[in-house]
């Protein structure tokens, strides 16, 4: 039993191989931390890492649970394995050697043996050594305090995410990812703050496995998360009939479920091969690939939805999973489907079921308590400490002003109009894949050199990518077709064709943008710059993308920054209070 009065904090723990994630729920169930190990270790992906660093969890434990009377730890995954990889491990498919030797059977599954094998091998491995870390962290630094382990259904950590962070009362909450437990998606009816099953697929079917596939034949590494990349380049091509067919022909929508073309998968899987994009040839090559296979993409997914729409849960859907990342598709569901309204968490991917684990294990210790329906805050994250920003100002080396409140607002505006291209760390670290105000790189969208500059001397990326316009809420509809709130930056929406010409930097080919909805309540310092930048540009638009470079993570310390900030063509950095430049960036 739970001691009485108790103070217990609820540790989620994101234990899939890749994106592993950890979250802090306070005794009151409001959310303390939450980040994933990537930020940490500035690794894409920290593939095969633990959640439960040595080094960073106890200072968060001393940091947000000092006063523990009692631990609660809540796991993404439920502790015993399917049967059918018990028997892939006892018939050695998923040992090294099995894996070299290709071993195993072929499953109508969109990926090869060995891509299987060694995913579940990787899962394998990460459940097996779960909370070691923590155990020894705790032990040592609060003897006597209890702790109880639960593990909980992982399609259900994704929808306890994207319910309770909802505005929604009540919800159709659909999750669609590349696999759980027993299969790819699940679908949940969510009302009086509970969420019943009532239905989920299982077998080897999966879109999330299909969008892997095409990322495989469009040039691209899914296990890299370069998704995104099929993304960007869907819009630079044309749909493929004699694709589209083959597509069509290997998996069809059956209610809610994914149907396989068993008689003609590999048939069909043998001549999409044949479109694959070769490593010498450019990634345009692809294009018509990219907008084909998105094009069924979202055929499917909208066909699933219409299908869960006609059950009579509700008019509102709260979508997750790995496949809520696409956000073309999100723009195009409410349209697209009969739900009147969508909700899509910061962190839809198995990230993001750290904190979905941690508040089933609140909720459950709290059966009787209501919980008001609201917008999850995205900035739960590490924070840099004022001293490592103030070390930094003394030692750089580099020109750097310190200018507290309006002052550096107004002078990183005039930056940004004078076309100079920033660096920008405030507070908290976004929770989720996208940077939204607080680990971001910032520009003036106005003209379309700028965009090739970045993705040239700052990004290093392909000339193809898109960047997302961070836009003031109140001008939304003046300058998007159907707008629609994107807190998250989790939908791509239409310009109106008068507003393309004004920012071109953040207009996608397709004449589309993944926008960054922004409210004075969610994220004031952002939103005062881009008040200063209305004011002075005309334009409440700004050119917003992740503080990074191509293949690493969003920085996540000072150290982080300056490497960004020296090794690439940014032109200041701001932290904090602080605005540093380069000797040849105007003041």
């Amino acid at each position: 039993m739970r001691p009485s009065k108790a103070r217990t904090y609820y540790l989620g723990l994101c234990l899939t191989y890749h994106d592993p994630a950890l979250a802090i729920v306070g005794p009151d169930g409001g959310i303390l931390f939450a980040e994933a190990a990537e930020r940490r270790l500035q690794s894409k992906r920290a593939l095969n890492a633990p959640p439960d660093d040595l080094f960073q969890t106890p200072a968060l434990l001393h940091a947000h649970c000092a006063d523990a009377d009692e631990f609660v730890i809540a796991c993404n995954w439920q502790e015993s394995r399917p049967l059918h990889e018990h028997l892939a491990r006892w018939l050695g498919w998923l040992s090294p050697e099995g894996i070299l030797a290709d071993a195993g059977r072929r499953l109508h599954a969109w990926l090869e043996p060995h891509q299987l094998y060694h995913m579940q091998a990787a899962q394998h491995h990460a459940l097996k050594s779960r909370l070691l870390n923590l155990a020894r962290s705790l032990r040592r630094d609060f003897p006597g305090v209890p702790v109880r382990i639960r593990g909980y259904d992982h399609h259900l950590s994704h929808a306890a995410l994207a319910c309770y962070g909802s505005p929604f009362e009540t919800a159709a909450c659909a999750v669609i990812d590349s696999y759980g437990e027993t299969g790819s998606m699940a679908f949940f009816d969510y009302r009086n703050g509970r969420l019943r099953p009532v239905a989920k697929l299982e077998g080897p079917q999966s879109l999330g496995f299909y969008y892997m596939k095409l990322t495989e034949l469009c040039g691209f590494d899914w296990l890299g998360g370069e998704e995104w990349k099929v993304m960007g380049l869907a819009s630079y091509g044309r749909a493929d009939a004699e694709v589209m067919g083959w597509l069509r022909d290997m998996m069809q929508v059956d209610g809610l479920r994914l149907k396989t073309g068993h008689d003609v998968f590999f048939d069909r899987l043998q001549r999409l091969e044949s479109r694959r994009r070769h490593p010498e040839q450019a990634p345009e090559a692809a294009a018509d690939l990219a907008h084909t296979g998105q094009l069924f993409f979202a055929e499917t997914v909208n066909r699933l939805l219409a299908n869960f729409h006609a059950r009579g849960f509700s008019e509102h859907l709260a979508l997750a999973g790995g496949c809520a990342l696409n956000s073309v598709c999100n723009g195009q569901i409410p349209g697209g489907t009969p739900f009147r309204a969508l909700y899509v968490p910061p962190a839809p991917a198995d990230d993001g079921t750290a904190l979905g684990a941690a508040w089933l294990a609140f909720r459950e210790d709290h059966p009787g308590q209501s919980f008001e329906p609201g917008g999850l805050s995205p900035y739960l994250g590490s924070e840099i400490a004022a001293p490592d920003i103030e070390r930094f100002a003394r030692y750089a080396g580099l020109p750097v002003r310190h200018l507290p409140g309006d002052a550096l607002i107004g002078s990183a505006a005039e930056l940004l109009t004078q076309g100079k291209v920033l660096g920008w760390l405030q507070g908290k670290a976004e929770f989720g894949p996208r940077s939204l105000g607080n680990r971001s790189i910032l520009a003036d969208p106005r003209h379309a050199e700028t965009g090739e500059r970045i993705n040239r001397e700052v990004k290093f990326r392909e000339r193809f990518r898109p960047y997302a316009p961070a836009i003031l809420h109140e001008h939304g509809p003046d300058w998007f077709e159907a707008y629609q709130e994107s807190r998250y930056m989790e939908r791509t929406l239409r310009f109106r064709p008068e507003a393309r010409k004004r920012v071109p930097a953040v207009v996608h080919v397709d004449g589309t943008g993944r926008l960054q909805t922004v409210k004075q309540s969610w994220n004031p310092r952002f939103h005062a710059l881009l008040e200063a930048f209305h004011r002075l540009s005309g334009v409440p638009v700004l050119l917003n993308t992740s503080f990074n470079v191509m293949g690493k993570p969003m920085v996540h310390s000072m150290e982080d920054a300056f490497g960004v900030f020296l090794g690439s063509g940014l032109d200041a950095l701001v932290a904090g209070d602080y605005l540093f430049t380069k000797p040849e960036t105007l003041p």
